[in-house]
This record gives C-alpha cells, structure tokens and sequence, in this order.
C-alpha cells in the first residue's frame, strides 16, 4: 500500500531553525519514492527558502501569525477553504507537534502522522493524528524528525545517511567575497536575547582568527550591533541584508559559520558548511553534531520542557575557547 503512494505532505509551519532541521528529510523521501508529489504547508513568511529545496515539489502557505495579530475571522475562514482546497494527500505527517500543526495536517486530509501524547510538544495535537510515534521529546530535533518520517514512510534515514547528505537548499545567487582570506560567517542574532553571545566577545572573537569575518544580521536593532562590532575590530564588515533565498547563498559561500542557536546558523549544516553553535540556555539537541558541524554549550543546567528564557550563561563562554574551535575547523589543526 505504501509504495503506491502519489502526494505526501509534510507539515512543518515555523520557524526558521526549524524548518531547515526538518527539511533534511526531503532528499531521502524523494530518492525511496521519485514519484512521490512532495508537498510542504508552512507560514507565508517561510516559504522561500522552502522554495530552494530541489525536492519539494510544492510549497503551501497560510498565515496563521497574521490571523493570531488581526483576531480575524475572515482570514481564518480563508485560510481554512485554502487548505481544505489542496486535494487528497496519501500521507501528511506533521513535524512540528503542536495543537496547531496537527489541526492544519488534520485539516488536509486523515492519514496523518505525527508524535504521539507522550513525546508530542503539546499532547493535545496527538488526538488529530491517525497514527502516532512514541519519539522522545528530549531526542535530538534531527533524529526525532527523520525517525517519524521514517516510520510513515517505511524509508531508512541512519545517522550514515545524514552525514552523507547533500546541501539541502539550491544556492543561486552569487556572494562575493572581499579578499582571497578565508571567510568567517558570524550570526549574531536570535529570537531571544539570552541566546545572543556579547559583542565584546565576538570582537576576541574575529581578532582571534584573523580572516575576513561577515557579520550576518537580520533586523535594525542586529545591524547596529553588528556596525558596532565592525568598529571594534579590523577583521570584520557587516554583511549586506539579504532575502531567505540570498541567505542560503551567503551561508553557503562561507569556509565557516559561527552563531547562537538560530536559523541561520542551523543553516550551514543544512548545506554542509562546518559550523560552531554557541548554546547557553538550550542544548545541542536543537542541532545535528557532525565532525565539521559542533557545539559549545555553557556550563548552565537546561530543562528542555521548561526552558529558562532569563538563563544569559551564554556569555560565560570563553571567547578562546571559540577561537581554538574555528582553527581547528579551518585548519585542520
């Protein structure tokens, strides 16, 4: 029955770092299953850099954020006949667990798949669900997604396979560099301010490695930061604002990325670019450790069902520490 499938839809609604750690599992779903129309629902605001995966075939949008903000019914109506406008789909699998999520992917259709009461973010998405998986919560975000898929696929995701991935998303715009120096990608923003590593540490930081270091930025307060931080220090320039689809190409241009638990440092694994990723108050659960792709974590206990968004121990990390790393992924030292 399974191999007679035609459409399959992945529900995976936001936000950035974690619709790239989902969208790994795309090129596998498509090597067991070429025909396979592969089809992603996600917030409007995601959509293009979903656009860059090869193998999804179609990309879905609502915009549930704007819905949430307007109190609108209308709009919600709207995005609900949208849904329900999309046609049958052989199997949805929903990777994100929440009420949400398992409300659209129920909306779609009902075959759907999705983690069960027990390991789902919020237990009451389970019960939209026809089929369930008992994945622990506190499994790595990677694993977790390429495991459920697996097991509504019948499809073989191993740890072997993923270090063998190719880059996740098509780079087609052409980033030019400023010199023949290696290029340092440093994101120095996130969603919370306890994620963001000090300025003052970045400027060791850049001084330490000596090479051309972008400093990538995604709003007005992260671009004063970053010019802040070009100030301090002769080895880094602010890197020039980009789109989602831009992103991937500055990323993918990079000899290495270095952020804070964020999307676009998740990013440089997505497109197999070595990585360092600085955690203070989540865990390198929320990324997938390879040998070019790792994590400094800080010395702060976390509680991964009850985060500490005032856990600032991101800054305890010494910026030597993250030098002696980059060397290493650069040099091979």
């Amino acid at each position: 029955m399974i191999r007679q499938i035609q459409r399959v839809a992945i529900v995976r609604l936001s936000a950035l770092g974690d619709i790239v750690n989902s969208a790994v599992v795309t090129q596998f779903i498509k090597s067991t299953y070429p025909q396979v129309s592969l089809e992603w629902i996600t917030e409007e605001a995601f959509a293009p850099i979903l656009v860059c995966d090869p193998h999804i075939d179609k990309v879905h949008t609502i915009n549930l954020k704007k819905i949430k903000k307007e109190k609108s019914f209308s709009l919600l109506k709207k995005n609900i006949q949208k849904l329900r406008s999309l046609g049958e789909f052989d199997v949805i699998i929903d990777l994100q667990g929440l009420l949400k999520s398992a409300i659209v992917a129920r909306i779609i259709g009902t075959n759907t798949y999705g983690f069960d009461k027990d390991s789902a973010r919020e237990a009451l998405a389970a019960f939209f669900y026809k089929n369930s998986a008992n994945i622990s919560y506190a499994t790595n975000v990677v694993t977790r997604n390429t495991t459920l898929v697996s097991q509504a696929l019948n499809i073989s995701i191993t740890d072997e396979s993923l270090l063998r991935k190719t880059p996740i998303f098509r780079s087609e715009h052409i980033f030019e560099k400023s010199s023949s120096k290696k290029s340092v990608g440093f994101v120095i923003g996130a969603s919370w301010r306890s994620k963001i590593y000090p300025k003052e540490e970045i400027v060791k930081v850049c001084d330490g490695i000596g090479e051309d270091v972008y400093l990538l930025w995604g709003n007005e307060e992260e671009k004063a930061r970053a010019e802040w931080i070009a100030q301090h220090t002769l080895h880094a320039v602010v890197a020039p604002q980009t789109n989602l689809s831009e992103l991937v190409s500055l990323v993918s241009s990079m000899d290495l990325v270095v952020g804070n638990d964020t999307g676009p440092t998740h990013l440089a694994w997505a497109q197999n670019i070595p990585s360092i990723t600085l955690f203070g108050p989540t865990t390198s659960r929320m990324m997938y450790e390879t040998p070019q792709n790792i994590a400094i974590k800080s010395d702060s206990k976390v509680d991964i069902y009850n985060i500490d968004k005032e856990d600032y121990s991101i800054k305890d990390i010494p910026s030597k520490v993250v030098i002696h790393h980059a060397k290493e992924l650069l040099y091979g030292l």
